[in-house]
């Protein structure tokens, strides 16, 4: 059973990544108002029957798609060498690295997303979902620099974490990579020397 099995399971997986695939493709190129089952089974070259094999709604399919990018692009990876370092500073630094290797490339989802969450259920349940995993992992970075007395004053652990989160900004990244055409680099050093001035207190008591 098992040697049948595992090429069915294999086939079933790589049919719901294609499904995905297409999801993120469709909202990158076309906006998430073409976003449906039909546009969907189109551009993964698949029958709408097996579009609703493996997501019962276009909801369902939004909100597996935050995961599947998630996967695609390491994030678990990524924010791992952020929970890794040997102390708050290093692990903001690490966190302002994640942000500039990570997040330009979920620019295009998140603008179409941002689009319509305003009228449009599924994007703003996506947008919440994205929201609450961000904050929290700002809450988390604010937590650790308060216990360890190197957040600066006169920041309390909330504010913080919501300037951090305010920092994770597409239209903000999107003027400094595009308008202004910074580096990825640049966007990590230039990201890192704001955290630094404004969230870090110095081991003397200073900013």
């Amino acid at each position: 059973m098992r040697s049948i099995d595992s090429p069915r399971n294999a086939r079933s997986q790589r049919t719901r990544d294609a499904l995905l695939a297409a999801t993120r493709e469709i909202l990158e190129h076309d906006g998430f108002a073409a976003l449906s089952m039909a546009a969907v089974a189109e551009r993964a070259g698949v029958t709408r029957r097996a579009v609703y094999l493996h997501f019962t709604s276009r909801s369902d399919l939004v909100s597996a798609l935050f995961p599947y990018i998630a996967q695609q692009e390491g994030l678990a990876e990524s924010t791992n060498r952020v929970w890794a370092a040997a102390d708050s500073v290093e692990a903001l630094r690490e966190w302002v690295r994640h942000l500039a290797r990570y997040h330009p490339k979920l620019m295009a989802v998140d603008r179409a997303i941002e689009q319509v969450r305003a009228d449009d259920a599924d994007a703003r349940r996506h947008r919440d979902t994205v929201n609450e995993a961000q904050l929290g992992n700002c809450r988390r970075l604010a937590e650790w620099l308060h216990r360890e007395n190197r957040l600066a004053h006169p920041w309390t652990v909330e504010e913080a974490a919501d300037v951090l989160f305010g920092l994770i900004c597409t239209e903000l990244f999107g003027r400094w990579l595009e308008t202004r055409e910074w580096s990825t680099g640049d966007l990590d050093r230039n990201l890192w020397a704001i955290c630094r001035a404004v969230l870090v207190r110095d081991q003397d008591g200073g900013v």
